[in-house]
């Protein structure tokens, strides 16, 4: 079995008229260390598809499995612990606490998931110094640029050493040079910590940096 497997997924959402539905009896295995781009239309349901593999949403059919454990037979409780501990999301907007700092902002997921003090600390300020904002650590986000603010994300993401990267649109709303900086990064991290990387994105050069293109459409990937 490949490390992401998901069979049969079906997704939707109410409306005023009814239910829409986004994923269409999807099919997906994503290979343990693989790098995988996501592309498609907006509106299509890429991001649907991240919050259904990080346990964010549930859906009405299928399964999907993450290694040995299956999202589908989770409690709520048990979907977040896993999430906690297995899964790192990236965002197109980086949703950093605008009241802590980038060092506590990076801690977080670590104080969730009630580690000690010091292991904080210093897994924080490894990370945060791999990704070059070591001398930023003190500054809280409205006094980093956006790809500053994109990297301590990432190193958010990447502090309680998950198996799974999740990143949706990671430098949409970053300009180019930005943006190509964070892709290499990412690349870089995904070699660095073994990770297993989906990618959804409508950038051809963080697309092609991947080991493998699929598109969604009609609610299947192809």
């Amino acid at each position: 079995m490949a490390f992401v497997e998901v069979t049969g997924l079906v997704k939707s959402y109410r409306t005023g008229t009814g239910r829409v539905e986004v994923l269409h009896g999807l099919e997906l295995a994503v290979e343990r260390g693989e790098m995988l781009a996501i592309v498609g239309a907006s509106g299509v349901g890429k991001s649907t598809l991240l919050h259904v593999l990080g346990g964010l949403d549930e859906f009405e059919q299928g399964s999907v499995h993450i290694g040995d454990a299956a999202i589908e037979q989770m409690s709520d409780e048990e979907r977040v612990a896993f999430r906690n501990r297995h899964v790192g999301f990236v965002f197109q907007f980086h949703h950093l606490l605008p009241e802590f700092t980038a060092q506590e902002n990076v801690e977080m997921p670590l104080l969730i998931g009630r580690r000690a003090a010091g292991e904080r600390r210093d897994r924080a300020t490894a990370v945060l110094s791999r990704v070059g904002l070591s001398g930023r650590a003190d500054h809280r986000p409205g006094a980093l640029s956006g790809g500053e603010q994109q990297r301590v994300a990432v190193a958010r993401a990447l502090v309680a050493r998950p198996s799974l990267l999740l990143a949706d649109e990671p430098t949409g709303n970053l300009d180019e040079a930005t943006a190509s900086d964070l892709q290499r990064l990412i690349r870089e991290m995904h070699a660095e910590h073994g990770l297993t990387s989906i990618i959804v994105t409508h950038n051809p050069v963080l697309a092609a940096s991947c080991d493998r293109v699929l598109k969604l459409e009609a609610g299947r990937l192809n």
